[in-house]
Order: C-alpha cells, then sequence, then structure tokens
C-alpha cells in the first residue's frame, strides 16, 4: 500500500481544526493535492473537476483530472480520475493542467489543456465518465498561449471558448460542440489579467473572472454587456498573496448562493517551508453589489483549516449507505480505487489517531447501530463514533479485526446511543502499533424504533410505537385507550407530500402490521401520520432503507 506522503498534520493542526469545527473547512480536499477547481452545478449535484499535482511533484507533475461531488458544499465524495492523459494519443507524458466541463444536449464536454501541445476535447454520456477523444487532434492548436480553457453557453444557444495565458483569446463553437466556426479571437489586454480565464453570465451581465497578474495571483475581473466583449476591467475578488504564486478561478450558483473557487498551498506549507507545485482547492461564497460589482474577499488562507469557510447547504443523511470517502476534513487518510462490488474508491492509509470528519448528519430522532465495511490484511482496530468533535459523545465503537487481505472485505456493526439530531460526526481510527489498521469502502445507520405512547392536555393517551421489518412492513404498537376507536395512517415525503394512505379505520388490537408497497414506496426518509379522530394527529420519522 502506498504510503501517506501527505504526512500525518502536527498536533497543532487538531487544535486550530477543532477550534474551526462549525465551518466548512478550507481546503475543501485533502487527501490529494488538487488544482485548477472548475465546478460544473447538474442537477442537485456540484461537480468539481480538478486538476491533479502528483504527490512527489516539485514543478507542474500533473497526469490526470480528478472529480469530486457534493450536495452540501462542504462534505465532498472522491469519484477518482475521470481522464488522463492516455485519452489523448497525441498528449505527452505530463501537463494534465486546467480542465473545465459542460453539459449539453445529452452530452458531457471536457476540455483539456496538454502542456505547450494544445486544447482537446473529451465527450461522455456521463459527467462521472468515461470520456473519449472524438477528434483524435487538438481543438486548438494556436500558439503556446493554449491552456486554461472555459466554456460557456448563452441564452441562445450560442457556445464560446475562452483561453490563454498571458494573452486570453475566444472562438464561437458550433453545437456540436466539438469545433468551431469563424477565426479565433485575440482580445486587446485586460488590466492585470494573466491566466485561468472563467467566463459566465449573471444578472444579464456578462463577467470574465481570471488569475491576476502574476506572481502571487490573485482573482480579478472584468465585465461585459456581451460575452465577445468588450470587457471593462473591475477590480479584484481576490488580492494575491506571497504564501500563493498562483490561483484559479472557478465560480457557479448553487441553492441560492454564489460560490467562488480557487486555490492554496496551505496542505504543501504544513509539511516544508519549500514551495512545491502541490496545491489544494479552496472555496468561498461570493456575494454581488446592486451594480454588479464583487465585494473583494479575503484571501483563502494558509492555516490548516482555513478559518474561512462555508456554511452546510441542508444536511447529510446517515441512515443512507455513505461512502467513506465523503469526507469533510479529515487527518492522515488517503483514497484508492476499489475493487469490492460496486468498484468506486475506498479510504485506506488508516492509522492509529486517524480520523474522518463528516459535517451536519442528522440522526433525527435516533440511530440504534452502526454498519461499516471494512478489510485488513492486519489486525485490524477499531473506528471510534464521536458527535461534535473528536472528544465528543462516545455514541459507539465499532470493532475490526482481520479480514485475511486489504480487499477481503466484510460488514461489521456495533451498537449506537445518544446519537439523535443534526451532528458532525467523526469516525476517529484506534489500533495498536505504528502500522496500517484497515481499509475503509462505506458506512450507514440504523435507525431506533420511533414513536411515544403521550397523553394529551386532558390525560387522555394517545401515541403509538413503530417499527420497520424487513423493509416491507410497518408494525405499531398502540395504548389500550385507543382501541376501537376510528384512526388513519399516512405516509407522507418530507416535502409534507402525501405518498399513500396505509390504513383507515377501528383498531381491534393493540398490534397493527400494515404492508409498505416498495415498487411505489422507495428508499428515504418519510414522516408517518396517525391522526385519532376528533382529537390530535401524532408524526413521527421513519427511515427506510
Amino acid at each position: 500500500m502506498i504510503n501517506n506522503i501527505l504526512t500525518k498534520l502536527v498536533f497543532l493542526l487538531a487544535a486550530v481544526f477543532l477550534t474551526a469545527a462549525c465551518f466548512g473547512e478550507n481546503p475543501v480536499i485533502q487527501t490529494k493535492f488538487t488544482s485548477d477547481p472548475a465546478p460544473m452545478v447538474y442537477k442537485d449535484t456540484v461537480f468539481l473537476y480538478t486538476g491533479h499535482d502528483e504527490d512527489d511533484a516539485d514543478g507542474f507533475k500533473m497526469l490526470d483530472w480528478l472529480l469530486y461531488t457534493s450536495t452540501d458544499m462542504v462534505n465532498w465524495r472522491d469519484r477518482g480520475a475521470v481522464a488522463t492523459l492516455k485519452d489523448f494519443a497525441w498528449a505527452g507524458t505530463n501537463g494534465a493542467w486546467a480542465a473545465q466541463c459542460i453539459y449539453r444536449n445529452g452530452k458531457f464536454y471536457l476540455y483539456c489543456p496538454v502542456q505547450l501541445r494544445g486544447i482537446g476535447v473529451l465527450v461522455s454520456d456521463s459527467p462521472y465518465g468515461p470520456f473519449t477523444d472524438p477528434l483524435g487532434k487538438q481543438l486548438i492548436n494556436n500558439s503556446s498561449d493554449d491552456i486554461d480553457p472555459s466554456v460557456f453557453i448563452d441564452e441562445d444557444g450560442q457556445a464560446y471558448l475562452y483561453w490563454g495565458n498571458p494573452n486570453v483569446y475566444y472562438v464561437k463553437l458550433n453545437k456540436d460542440m466539438i469545433s468551431y466556426s469563424g477565426s479565433i479571437v485575440k482580445l486587446p489586454k485586460i488590466q492585470t489579467y494573466q491566466e485561468a480565464p472563467w467566463i459566465y453570465k449573471c444578472n444579464d451581465r456578462y463577467y470574465l473572472a481570471f488569475a491576476s497578474t502574476c506572481c502571487p495571483e490573485g482573482i480579478g475581473y472584468a465585465m461585459s454587456d456581451s460575452p465577445m466583449g468588450p470587457w471593462t476591467y473591475k477590480g479584484s475578488i481576490m488580492d494575491g498573496n506571497p504564501n500563493s504564486s498562483g490561483n484559479h478561478p472557478g465560480i457557479i450558483d448553487f441553492k441560492g448562493k454564489t460560490y467562488v473557487f480557487g486555490f492554496n498551498y496551505a496542505i504543501n506549507f504544513s509539511q516544508t517551508t519549500v514551495h512545491r507545485e502541490r496545491r489544494s482547492v479552496c472555496a468561498e461564497v461570493m456575494k454581488y453589489s446592486a451594480d454588479g460589482a464583487i465585494p473583494k474577499l479575503s484571501w483563502w488562507g494558509g492555516a490548516i483549516p482555513s478559518p474561512s469557510g462555508i456554511s452546510q447547504v441542508g444536511n447529510l443523511n446517515p441512515f443512507d449507505t455513505t461512502q467513506a470517502e465523503v469526507i469533510c476534513w479529515e487527518k492522515g487518510v488517503r483514497t484508492e480505487a476499489c475493487k469490492d462490488n460496486g468498484g468506486g474508491m475506498y479510504v485506506d492509509s488508516i492509522h492509529s489517531g486517524d480520523y474522518i470528519k463528516v459535517k451536519g448528519a442528522d440522526f433525527g430522532t435516533g440511530a440504534a447501530s452502526f454498519d461499516a465495511r471494512v478489510a485488513s490484511a492486519a489486525g485490524g482496530g477499531s473506528i471510534e463514533i464521536h458527535l461534535d468533535s473528536l472528544s465528543g459523545t462516545a455514541a459507539g465503537t465499532c470493532s475490526v479485526k482481520g479480514t485475511g487481505g486489504w480487499q477481503t472485505w466484510t460488514t461489521n456493526s456495533c451498537a449506537v446511543s445518544g446519537a439523535a439530531g443534526v451532528h458532525d460526526l467523526f469516525l476517529k481510527f484506534t489500533g495498536s502499533g505504528f502500522g496500517m489498521l484497515f481499509n475503509f469502502n462505506w458506512w450507514k445507520f440504523n435507525p431506533v424504533t420511533v414513536g411515544t405512547a403521550r397523553k394529551d392536555r386532558t390525560g387522555y393517551e394517545f401515541g403509538f410505537k413503530a417499527a420497520i421489518n424487513n423493509a416491507s412492513l410497518l408494525s405499531m404498537r398502540f395504548p389500550r385507550a385507543v382501541l376501537w376507536e376510528n384512526i388513519s395512517v399516512c405516509l407522507f415525503d418530507i416535502a409534507g407530500r402525501k405518498v399513500k394512505t396505509l390504513f383507515t379505520g377501528q383498531i381491534s388490537s393493540a398490534d397493527l402490521v400494515l404492508p409498505l408497497n416498495r415498487a411505489q414506496i422507495h428508499s428515504g426518509i418519510y414522516e408517518l401520520r396517525v391522526s385519532l379522530k376528533n382529537r390530535k394527529t401524532l408524526t413521527e420519522k421513519i427511515v427506510l432503507q
């Protein structure tokens, strides 16, 4: 197994981290060195395509492009390498520089520059890949300036490709997105422009963000009434900082907010005082003034984690099977391609004292148990479950024994107590010795049975207990006072929409078992509403796996 080149972060890191636990931390990715962020929103998910600085890089050593996804902007799932230099027959052995992906007409187009060889395009039916080269040659091969492509489709359907360092160019793409019409246009020099253009539109205004004068690079921007310019320089979104020679903007709107991505060198400098091209992607909320101007942001920061960060959008459902590589913050672990059923990625390089933080898990009325998919060629160890901090409430401990191989997977379980409501989840790994303990593929919590008998203000007892049996039966128990009363049992989704009426009528027994048609009722969190005629309605959450 590979050594953890991203060395175990110093004790000071842990102390700083605990004070910053209420934020989504920067850098947003810690298990690999990532650069040149290119976020894309597709449906309800942010797809974050990044460059990949190799662990032994001193200068630019970049062989592939990575993908991370998130639905809440703080917990990011590692999807692995989505494309490599080998996908281009004309590429060399190094130089997988800043790419960007866009969706159009059922296809995803990934525009990839290869160092000093031009800009190519890869196409896929899925944002996860696999991507293939439809041309077998460069799309753009104009000059040594041909790096950092940015693609944009205007409301009239016309697509544009921008690129360039130190000059900026654009061309009109055809509807097939793999060819262009007309001449390549070189724009007049924009004040402070260096490289990494990012073109987009907001409120009928066109914006061109870019990495500003090197070095160190900040993020500047210009505005226009047309995607073809002329562009008017408006200022700096973020000033450069001596601790980070480069930057690279990527800007999206997601769930009512605007986010800007870039990078710093914070993880590199947590390991050494030597500048190496080992970068780390960061993100921050960005706002607009009434006139469209962008108020300046502070630099990403250099602490590990940075005090800068963004708030979570929604909560994570811990009762879903969650991949171990879904991470808000971590110490010491790595990710690798998985050979277990389902493929994907897994977490490895787990040593005693390492941990994973997942932000904002909503345990609802409570969790009863915890499952973990693990493998170990060593003696194993334990997963300690803590809430809100590494030293927070201990909700359970899942023991992991040797399985006979690093890819010999088994599912272990443990009881859980005290996990209810919304908490940050810390999975702390412990064991004896200094070697690797185990590999970790996925985890999930299982809910407690829900519902309690209660009395209303007149003293009349009306309540219920409920449990899901074998995923297709709802077992309910009522107090004796409710017998022979008319009740209704209905299932609602979390948006408050009725899914199904499960029962209406009198109950003659304290126990009521109702079938759940799983062809109509899918996995998820639901609200169970039990109504007693002329009295009240009680509600409880249930989780269907």
